[in-house]
């Protein structure tokens, strides 16, 4: 056992082990503003690894980063009944400001869609402007009432993207594609395994025609709706007067999509991954992914493992392996190992004077084992831990997540699975508001999506889990965040 408090252990109080594993990592403080955070250093580093590869993944698929601003005049957003209806209880307003009372109040954004379609009414004119693809990254305001670092913050960072389309197919294609885009990006980048599918029309969001959604399985077995892509219709188009000239020379209205993540990301990496010592870091998103504790007891060690130390750290850098050396005094290496682990670093390597005579590194995996490394070709050994240590963590996770999923489960055993250890709960839905609330009700569990054909059940459920009436859909049910 390394040197240093512990936090609380996961199965005793999840929740609290979450707040103290954050704060362990340095990766969030409270804020003197009520429902905010400060996001320090280590969580930004984070977040940013995120950012640049999501970033890529958009510009790949076409997509052009713009930026609007951060206030929304109110009439805009009562321009669509059904957006202002869902947001007014979160909004935040502005209506003072240079010392006087503003003509209209201004909604500090919750989401973009009103402000970003009115200047899609000004710059798209013809079928030629079309599509057009654009992405933000900003951050919003959403007055919560319950908040949790990462998770439920007053303020978030995200990154919306918004885009116009001729038809509907059009549309569907890039609602689907990008929702696409999360799913690969949270399996290969997060190692965290997601169920994809609709929503129903009663958790849609406000607005959509359709909205999909990546659902991960956090590790208390409560779901966490990890990024959503919604298929937009004509709703903000018609609202904005968005129209373009078809190639038949006609007028018609734009279809529009929207899709969304962000910093809650960060909360999901951690509760995926995280274990009884702190966060675990998947090494494709860890902003150290390998820490080098030289060990010495003598002026005469230190020099040579320092040397063996500052050597092999110049080879790591150099094959783009993110490393730092700790050659910090006055700490004991288990002080130091401690510290590391609740950082999540993926890899430790430990240099004392035994392994400088050795020729080799001893590595210490973050999710468990230790094995001798050589230092002669280091750095393509370490690149080879890593990936295994993100194929490790992507199959650990799905294995819990399978672990804790039942299908064609029945009215009592859907009660009891969500009063009792909870996961994912797979029956018929009959597709009614009634059932839908009621169970909600009973449970505190919602559908969380109507999956994917992948996702699906060997065999079609035939009745709907609360009311017996013939199933219209397999649904999938969970508590969540």
């Amino acid at each position: 056992m390394s040197d240093g408090a512990g936090i609380t252990p996961r199965a005793s109080d999840f929740s609290a082990w979450y707040n103290e594993a954050v704060m362990r990592a340095e990766l969030a403080d409270y804020s003197p503003v009520r429902g905010c955070m400060v996001i320090r250093p280590n969580g930004y580093a984070l977040w940013e690894l995120m950012q640049r590869s999501l970033d890529d993944l958009f510009k790949a698929s076409g997509h052009r980063n713009a930026y609007f601003p951060l206030f929304i005049p109110e009439s805009f957003l009562r321009r669509e009944a059904e957006h202002v209806k869902g947001f007014a209880p979160q909004t935040a307003v502005v209506t003072r400001a240079g010392g006087k009372e503003l003509d209209e109040p201004l909604v500090i954004r919750p989401t973009s869609e009103t402000i970003i379609y009115a200047m899609f009414a000004k710059w798209i004119q013809s079928y030629r402007d079309l599509p057009l693809l654009i992405n933000q990254w900003a951050n919003v305001v959403r007055w919560e009432l319950r908040t949790r670092l990462f998770l439920r913050t007053t303020e978030f960072l995200w990154q919306e993207g918004h885009t116009a389309h001729a038809d509907e197919a059009d549309a569907e294609r890039e609602a689907r594609q990008m929702l696409g885009i999360y799913r690969r990006f949270m399996e290969e980048w997060m190692a965290m395994p997601v169920v994809t599918g609709i929503k129903t029309a009663g958790e849609k969001f406000a607005g959509a025609l359709r909205t999909y959604s990546c659902e991960g399985l956090m590790q208390d077995n409560r779901a966490l709706q990890a990024g959503t892509s919604h298929n937009l219709g004509q709703n903000f188009a018609k609202a904005f007067g968005v129209q373009f000239q078809t190639v038949a020379g006609d007028l018609d209205y734009v279809w529009n999509t929207s899709w969304g993540v962000s910093t809650r990301l960060v909360g999901a990496l951690v509760m995926t991954h995280g274990d009884d010592v702190g966060i675990v870091c998947p090494p494709r998103l860890a902003p150290v992914q390998a820490v080098v504790v030289p060990i010495w007891r003598s002026d005469a060690e230190r020099a040579r493992v320092l040397e063996a130390a500052t050597r092999s750290v110049a080879l790591l850098r150099e094959a783009g392996v993110r490393v730092e050396v700790d050659a910090r005094d006055g700490m004991t290496p288990g002080a130091k190992y401690y510290e590391w682990e609740g950082r999540g670093v993926p890899l430790r390597l430990e240099i004392g004077p035994r392994d400088v005579s050795a020729g080799q590194a001893m590595a210490a995996r973050r999710t468990g084992g230790k094995s001798a490394l050589p230092l002669d070709g280091l750095a393509q050994r370490v690149v080879v831990e890593l990936e295994a240590v993100q194929r490790g963590l992507l199959e650990t996770a799905r294995a819990r997540r399978e672990a804790h999923t039942r299908r064609g489960v029945g009215r009592d055993e859907l009660v009891a699975m969500m009063e009792g250890e909870g996961g994912f709960a797979y029956a018929g839905f009959c597709g009614g508001a009634e059932c839908e609330a009621a169970i909600k009700e009973r449970t505190k569990a919602a559908v969380r999506v109507l999956p994917d054909e992948e996702f699906r059940s060997p065999s079609a459920p035939a009745r709907c889990v609360w009311c017996g009436a013939p199933s219209s859909a397999e649904a999938m049910w969970a508590r969540a965040y």
